[in-house]
């Protein structure tokens, strides 16, 4: 294939991570910098994931070649062996001629591959994601105000690390004995991070090892999640609300704010550039409330300035997005409650057919008719699934055992104890290299969502999450791009460890893969290669052990965080509040959905009628309508006789009535019912206020 495979899976997982921005964020909608960060930081840690394996069969393909030209060279070398060497590295594979890989990638490639992945996702994640999650919140109305934010706020950050940097740098000049290349001094800046990375890398590991099993042991007892979801809507609907009062807050300023600014302030532009960032109901409300027709150079107005301006911003910017988020997620669980009160009420159902409480408006496609029809989805939601994810959970068991089996007994080379290693070594004596690159990819991909489900699982880590349909804000987005970057590399290194191909942990003269080459030699910190690389990752049967009793959860009930403990009189009353909540929610819809339906049949029923009728009296109606507005041209006085005063909202409802009147209708009724009529307001439904402004709105000219 001579790096064929590499070209097609450098494609293929562009497209993979093309495709599912396009499923998570919106690329109509949000920053083209902000998707473009996010594709690229998703981009290189798929790489990282789908290259890696094809990394190791070609290593394990040059220690055969290697091996074969030592027995070459040494021809009394294979007598020599003996018993005593107890490792499972097959040793007839000196005598047996080795057979190139299918994804064989030539020697040279690999190495510049990585330094481009690797370093370009440092980059990403330490330096530009967060410059620009900063920027995406800086309520600065220029691009250099909101740079200049964003450098200001991330001053402590990157303070923080050029004064680490610096320090080691003064620690090495102060000691003689040590003369660091720039090799060693890179080496020690990837170990840094890489420590970091594998410090967040166990925390969370041995919580996603045991609640991933358990996660879908419980969704096989369909009563279990129900009444978790009830006990998440309690609290989601709380913050939900919260975070609506809030933007109702912020709103009621930018109001006040709007009002004191009008259309001929040098400050306007930036209340214009606000205004754009709430929502479209609020946008019309404040538009309909601007009198922008009369002279508001009144010099006894107080104005905000342009820091207060900026200051406002920001706070619209977070009150919006937190409340869309809210919205997301309230919208994901009403429809995981409602799915789930159907499934409980089609386990009893004799006909063997699902039935929705609200079926979907869209017409159903191939899929759905022949193949997932009704009587499929009883016996799969009903019956199979919950068979599907037992079995699926006691196979995630098993392999979390592995993961912590193998992350307490990976040092140990003689005998070889970890278990990935003994399967990588059987398939390695074979040369089944698609064995090999599957079994790779599997694990990686296990590392993989353990971590980082974890942080979208967390309650404290609520704050991010990933919805589909176009729903994940722009700065969920960046976090997650930020936190693949930071986490993918050290999670692949301890992979590689787990199956030895790592010589600073597995301390064997072995062929070692690009990706551990282009890390560099963990000797010139021998205290983290000997120490924190070997025995931290054993924390993880502790955390593992806590997280199976629930121990951070009841710890956080007692301190007064609102968690789901089944004995926990405070959980009862979440989950009654919560299947109340649903209840509320599912008449709202029903309501709507009745109603849509009365009206679609009164359409199909008097709708030709009603076009027949309208059609006849169009003619009378626009001939009565001359008729009157000459009328009411010639009666000034009089209209403004019978005008009243009131309030806007006064004023629109009865603009909305007097165009709700029949066809047929009298003017002189109309005219002669002071209660019809508004100030400055014709009664044909034309402001006698637009016409007149036109001469005043250019009075300062």
């Amino acid at each position: 294939m001579s790096g064929a495979a590499l070209g097609i899976e450098i494609v293929v997982v562009f497209f993979l991570a093309l495709f599912l921005l396009h499923r998570y964020g919106d690329f109509r909608k949000q920053q083209r910098m902000v998707l473009f960060g996010t594709l690229l930081a998703w981009y290189l840690c798929f790489l990282i994931v789908f290259i890696l394996p094809l990394d190791v069969s070609t290593t394990i393909y040059n220690q055969c070649k290697k091996d074969h030209e030592e027995h070459a060279s040494v021809p009394t070398a294979s007598s020599n062996h003996t018993a005593a060497n107890t490792s499972v590295t097959p040793t007839k594979r000196v005598s047996t001629p080795c057979y190139k890989p299918w994804s064989y990638i030539p020697d040279g490639i690999m190495p510049v591959f990585w330094r481009v992945v690797y370093w370009t996702s440092q980059c990403l994640t330490w330096l530009l994601l967060p410059f620009m999650q900063s920027y995406a919140r800086s309520g600065g109305f220029s691009i250099t105000g909101k740079i200049k934010t964003a450098l200001i706020e991330n001053a402590i950050y990157y303070g923080t690390y050029l004064l680490i940097f610096g320090s080691l740098l003064i620690y090495v000049a102060v000691h003689p004995q040590w003369h660091l290349s720039w090799y060693e001094l890179q080496t020690i800046g990837i170990t840094a991070a890489n420590t970091w990375g594998l410090f967040l890398l166990v925390l969370l590991l041995g919580y996603g090892l045991v609640e991933i099993p358990r996660s879908y042991w419980n969704a096989s007892r369909h009563g279990h999640l129900l009444i978790k979801t009830y006990f998440k809507a309690s609290k989601l609907m709380t913050e939900k609300a919260d975070a609506e009062e809030n933007l109702e807050d912020v709103m009621e300023e930018v109001r006040k704010v709007s009002e004191s600014i009008k259309y001929n302030h040098p400050l306007r532009k930036y209340i214009d550039t606000i205004l754009r960032k709430c929502p479209v109901d609020y946008q019309e409300k404040m538009g309909r409330n601007m009198d922008d027709y009369e002279d508001f150079d009144d010099k006894q107005n107080t104005y905000p300035s342009e820091k207060s301006l900026v200051k406002l911003h920001k706070q619209v910017i977070y009150a919006v997005q937190r409340h869309n988020r809210t919205r997301v997620q309230w919208q994901i669980l009403l429809q995981q409650a409602i799915h789930l009160e159907d499934v409980a009420k089609n386990e009893t159902s004799s006909a063997h057919q699902f039935v929705h409480s609200f079926p979907s408006s869209e017409p159903a496609g191939w899929f759905s008719r022949y193949v997932y029809t009704p009587t499929a989805e009883w016996y799969w939601e009903c019956f199979l699934k919950c068979w599907f994810y037992r079995l699926l959970s006691v196979v995630l068991t098993l392999f979390s055992v592995a993961v912590v089996w193998s992350e307490c007994t990976f040092f140990s080379t003689r005998p070889v104890l970890s278990l990935f290693a003994v399967f990588i070594q059987l398939a390695e004596r074979d040369y089944n290299y698609l064995y090999i690159e599957m079994a790779c990819f599997v694990t990686i991909f296990f590392l993989c969502t353990c971590v980082y489900s974890t942080v979208f699982r967390i309650r404290v880590f609520n704050y991010y999450y990933l919805a589909s349909h176009h729903q994940t804000d722009a700065y969920s987005l960046q976090f997650s791009g930020m936190l693949f970057c930071r986490l993918t590399p050290p999670l692949c290194l301890n992979f590689l460890g787990l199956i030895h191909m790592d010589s600073a942990i597995s301390h064997q003269q072995k062929e070692q893969t690009a990706y551990t080459s282009i890390m560099g030699s963990m000797r010139v910190l021998s205290f983290i290669a000997n120490g924190f690389y070997i025995y931290y990752p054993m924390l993880i049967v502790i955390l593992c052990i806590a997280t199976y009793f629930s121990l951070g959860t009841r710890c956080l009930n007692l301190l007064g965080f609102q968690q789901f403990v089944g004995d926990s009189e405070m959980t009862s009353d979440l989950i009654d509040e919560g299947k109340e909540l649903i209840r509320r929610e599912k008449r709202k819809r029903q309501r709507i959905e009745d109603g849509e339906n009365r009206r679609r049949e009164w359409k199909e029923r008097y709708g030709n009628q009603r076009e027949d009728y309208t059609a006849r009296n169009r003619g009378s109606h626009e001939m009565k309508e001359t008729s009157y507005s000459d009328t009411v041209a010639a009666s000034n006085n009089r209209q403004a006789k019978y005008s009243r005063s009131g309030s806007r909202s006064e004023r629109d409802c009865i603009e909305l009535l007097q165009d709700a009147e029949p066809l047929d209708f009298n003017a002189e009724t109309l005219t002669d019912d002071p209660l019809e009529a508004e100030p400055g307001r014709h009664a044909g439904g034309r402001y006698l206020s637009m016409s007149s402004s036109r001469s005043r709105i250019f009075d300062d000219v």
